[in-house]
């Protein structure tokens, strides 16, 4: 299934990539915000586009080598790393960039990466990985270290999960038993854990602590909160950082930092409300419920 980018029109119209800019995207993925601007960039442009998955980023390096081969206009510098984006001042010292004039960051999952065979989706069956780096920790074997109270902590945490005690219960007793090594094992044993009327059917039982489980190997808060200090740093006067996230906790991150940057007179807040899909895109594209954009222009 190919990734759908979200609020595509909105981050084109805020970014205005055009020649001469400098444009970062710290979440480029396959590609579905990075291709639109690497276009309008042309032919003076800078773009810089990483991820932390490897496989991604090979993926856009391919899909760009056959527009090359269309003869479609080149940039200034284009530029495809596999990295953090909570690294990003390092990364822009090491590729000798100055400040950037737009960065993205689009906090979704991908389809893609639903696909990918690491364990990520609940409907599927496979090795429990559940990283985007090769060099994390994996789900498996984070499952057999971690305790009760430790489980129970990052399920109610990152994953909101009201069942959480029970679900943390019956993964720790599994485990003792028996290593969770597989998204289809560990999905049952949730399942098994919480009330069959869990939701009322809205959504599957694993959602919340596989979404949780995901959150915590990769430390997405953490790379998040590094991120966002660092924004002044690496930002040209005018520049424009737009970020979308998909989980309360990330928003809430977000909203706090850009508010403070704006109270200390360094960003203007361009979204005092963050935006959101209409209706007609989420019904196109169903994995955009719950986005939300906000953006500061540094000052």
């Amino acid at each position: 299934m190919a990734h759908v980018p979200v609020l595509l029109n909105e981050v084109l119209g805020i970014l205005e990539p055009k020649s001469g800019k400098v444009i970062v995207d710290g979440t480029a993925g396959s590609g579905g915000h990075a291709l639109p601007i690497i276009e309008r960039l042309a032919p003076d442009g800078i773009f810089l586009g990483i991820d932390w998955d490897e496989a991604m980023v090979a993926k856009l390096i391919r899909q760009l080598a056959e527009r090359v081969k269309a003869h479609e206009p080149k940039l200034k510098r284009l530029i495809l790393l596999t990295g953090n984006y909570a690294d990003l001042p390092k990364i822009l010292r090491e590729e000798h960039l100055d400040k950037i004039d737009g960065l993205l960051l689009d906090l979704g999952f991908s389809s893609e990466q639903l696909e990918g065979g690491r364990g990520f989706s609940f409907t599927k069956d496979e090795p429990l990985i559940m990283t985007y780096s090769v060099d994390r920790f994996p789900a498996y074997r984070a499952l057999k270290q971690l305790s009760k109270m430790e489980l129970t902590e990052i399920i109610r945490t990152y994953g909101e999960e009201r069942y959480a005690g029970p679900i943390a219960k019956a993964i720790w007793e599994r485990e003792r038993k028996q290593s969770i090594k597989t998204s289809g094992e560990l999905q049952e044993v949730i399942r098994r854990a919480v009330p069959k009327s869990y939701e009322r059917g809205r959504i599957n039982p694993a959602t919340r602590t596989f979404m949780a489980l995901r959150i915590y190997l990769n430390d997405e808060l953490g790379n998040l909160e590094k991120f966002l200090e660092s924004v002044p740093e690496i930002m040209a006067k005018g520049g424009k950082v737009a970020v979308i996230s998909f989980h309360s906790l990330e928003d809430r991150l977000i909203k706090n930092h850009f508010r403070d940057l704006s109270k200390a007179g360094r960003a203007k807040l361009i979204t005092k409300k963050p935006i959101v899909p209409d209706e007609a895109e989420k019904k196109n594209n169903p994995r955009s419920r719950g986005a939300k954009l906000r953006v500061i222009e540094i000052i």
